[in-house]
């Protein structure tokens, strides 16, 4: 007879980079909450601190500048081995017409989130298991079409690509990204509250679900995707539908 599959974390160590906030916070919250011992990672000391105090469950804090190969290599050197790696590093630049759109910004996005995220990942690959998981988050910009949105398009879709490639060479360790869609988290908070609300009311519009989505949505599928042991080189979209709209 076959053993019960058992999907748990309870009493695995997993690492969030990008964890003070927003989707990293959210994942955080909910692996603790289901017994994992978790460890999240920022820039900015203050705000992790605020995190960690969000978390009811106790949780491990670390300041690190993933676009910074030594320090990334010195915090996993300080982390030791663990089970499971998500990256949550993201940006909020991007944006704009590409007539108009300013390039020395959209190289700043990819520091902060693509080249943070691989830098990151490939660091973490003598203390991460070697039959655990790495999970990215990308963006559904990645394989939607929306006017403005090149820029986001071209940096999602470049984090996107080596999913099936690191997948295979990695292998048994799972590789596998979420491309989450419109969400509400502190990302927005940078843009005028006008232009916010109208991004959101014209996309939750053409969006089946006709709502943005949650930073708890998302974490959801990130712990599925690092419980189900037959999840690897995927891409799991959680977006409301907005790829069909």
């Amino acid at each position: 007879m076959r053993k019960e599959l058992k999907m748990s974390v309870a009493d695995q160590h997993i690492v969030i980079i990008g964890g003070s906030s927003g989707i990293g916070l959210a994942t955080a919250k909910m692996l603790a909450e289901q017994g994992a011992k978790v460890t999240i990672a920022a820039r900015q000391r203050e705000k992790l601190v605020q995190a960690s105090v969000s978390i009811e469950q106790q949780v491990a804090y670390d300041v690190v500048n993933a676009s910074v190969l030594e320090e990334v290599q010195a915090f996993f050197k300080r982390v030791g081995s663990f089970d499971h790696l998500v990256l949550t590093l993201g940006s909020s630049e991007g944006m704009g017409d590409f007539r108009t759109l300013d390039f020395t910004m959209l190289r700043r996005a990819f520091e902060t989130k693509y080249w943070a995220q691989l830098q990151a990942a490939q660091a973490s690959l003598d203390y991460l298991r070697k039959d655990g998981s790495l999970t990215f988050v990308s963006a559904v910009s990645a394989r939607t079409a929306s006017a403005g949105a090149a820029g986001l398009a071209t940096l999602n879709g470049a984090l996107e690509a080596i999913i099936p490639s690191l997948a295979l060479e990695l292998q048994p360790l799972r590789v596998n990204a979420v491309s989450p869609g419109l969400i509400d988290t502190p990302w927005w908070s940078g843009f005028p509250s006008e232009m916010r609300e109208a991004i959101f009311a014209q996309i939750t519009a053409a969006t089946p679900v006709k709502r943005a989505g949650r930073a708890e949505d998302v974490a959801q599928a990130i712990a599925f995707l690092i419980k189900n042991t037959f999840m690897a080189g995927t891409i799991l979209e959680c977006d409301g539908g907005a790829r069909i709209r």
